[in-house]
């Protein structure tokens, strides 16, 4: 048996299949996972009937990016409500996607989604954006430090 900190505590039913297990954590470190999955051709067609959606969606810098991109990100703005336990006040203009020097995604919150993210002790987010063929989806993960929820780390 593993002694993996994750690993399962007691031997599952299909021992045959070996490997390490890699058990739901239960200590508190994950709050939240979302996940959303957007039509590009429907996203699309909703912005060309209704163009003050495309403000209403999407940050400035988010707006000139491909249809493909662009429904990424309202995916990940999604998931991001649905790993903090969709906040009252979520706003869309709240969270943008952003990449680092080697392109990777990565998220950026403020206002009243930042608060959430904070009174819910959040210090990291972990993303995953994908698309192909006609759908985009983006996987968030809300992560807790080791301080509690009421006293989040700096």
């Amino acid at each position: 048996m593993s002694t993996f900190p994750t690993a399962a505590p007691i031997p599952g039913p299909d021992q045959s299949f070996g490997g390490r297990a890699f058990a739901p954590r239960d200590d508190g470190t994950v709050v939240g996972v979302g996940i959303d999955v957007v039509e590009i051709a429907r996203l699309t067609a909703m912005l060309e009937r209704t163009p003050a959606l495309l403000d209403r969606l999407l940050t400035p810098t988010e707006r000139s990016l491909s249809a493909a991109s662009r429904a990424a990100r309202v995916a990940a703005k999604e998931a991001v409500g649905k790993a903090l336990g969709a906040p009252g006040d979520f706003s869309w203009q709240d969270v943008t996607v952003e990449r680092t020097h080697v392109r990777r995604p990565y998220l950026r919150l403020r206002g009243a989604t930042l608060r959430a993210a904070e009174q819910q002790g959040v210090v990291h987010l972990h993303l995953s954006l994908s698309h192909d063929g006609d759908v985009a989806t983006a996987i968030v993960v809300a992560e807790r430090g080791t301080a509690s929820p009421k006293d989040p780390a700096p």
